[in-house]
């Protein structure tokens, strides 16, 4: 049985997954309407991985006992500046999301929670994962640039990335 706590940071968790799908979706879309396709499908899918995760937590917080809350659906932002505006505001929030997680690990320590804590374990390695990933692509986004035909190197790169992935799911 979790505790009350653990089932708290847990729904606290949901919400921050569920928050990550809107905040992509709405990148992506705004991609789409600037004819970066490559950056587009790489958000759509990230979009479905962070709601992949959102329900990994809820699936698990109801198969433990507890009671997980459908989060409510927040506005994400819908403009950027450019590119390199976007995908600073995605690393931002991945490391956010990384924060939560060490901290909900801190919690399973403190409430001296194993099994969650285990559970847990599969997230860090994921939060690992991604914050190298856009890390890489922001290094390649100011190594070629965003002026005249950098866009479209950019694009096509990230393009390689979301093919990468989809061959290569986790």
């Amino acid at each position: 049985m979790l505790s009350s706590k653990i089932e708290a940071g847990l729904n606290q968790q949901i919400e921050m997954e569920s928050n990550a799908s809107q905040s992509y979706l709405a990148m992506a879309c705004w991609c789409d309407s600037k004819a970066l396709e490559g950056c587009a499908k790489f958000l759509y899918a990230q979009a479905e991985e962070e709601r992949m995760h959102m329900l990994k937590l809820l699936h698990y917080l109801n198969e433990s006992g507890g009671f997980a809350i459908t989060p409510a659906v927040k506005q994400p932002p819908l403009q950027f500046d450019n590119v390199l505006d976007l995908f600073q505001k995605a690393y931002q929030n991945e490391l956010a999301v990384s924060n939560a997680i060490s901290e909900l690990v801190d919690l399973c320590d403190t409430e001296r929670d194993k099994q969650s804590a285990n559970f847990l374990q599969w997230f860090l390695d994921e939060q690992h994962e991604e914050e190298a990933t856009y890390r890489s692509l922001l290094d390649k986004i100011k190594l070629i640039g965003i002026e005249g035909r950098g866009l479209y190197f950019i694009d096509k790169e990230v393009d390689i990335l979301a093919n990468t992935r989809a061959a290569n799911p986790q």
